[in-house]
């Protein structure tokens, strides 16, 4: 059996991409920087998780986490450009799931 060595590289941004939450989180950016509970609403994350999810996405250098210094203090997060260049691939999924997945209205009702 002939295999093949996946790229680290790859590998690497299959594993970032490919955890739970994360995917929706970085799609739900793309329409400019956002307030946590916006973010936490807009999908359906609990708090604690998306707060995970954010630093770990802040630490891979694709989200930005920007505090103004208000009363009350206001945080923005927003995507980097490193984040911003998933765009094309976020879009693509997008299209390939209008295309091809039904929803589970769709499906139930068949």
């Amino acid at each position: 059996m002939n295999t093949t060595a996946l790229c680290p590289r790859f590998e690497k941004a299959m594993s970032i991409l490919s955890q739970r939450w994360t995917g929706l989180i970085i799609y739900q950016m793309l329409s400019g920087p956002q307030r946590f509970c916006t973010i936490e609403s807009a999908i359906g994350v609990s708090g604690r998780l998306l707060s995970e999810r954010l630093k770990e996405l802040e630490n891979q250098g694709i989200v930005n986490r920007e505090v103004f210094p208000e009363t009350p203090v206001r945080i923005e997060y927003s995507l980097t450009e490193k984040g911003l260049s998933l765009e094309p691939l976020m879009r693509e999924i997008e299209k390939w799931s209008q295309t091809w997945l039904e929803t589970d209205s769709t499906a139930k009702n068949d």
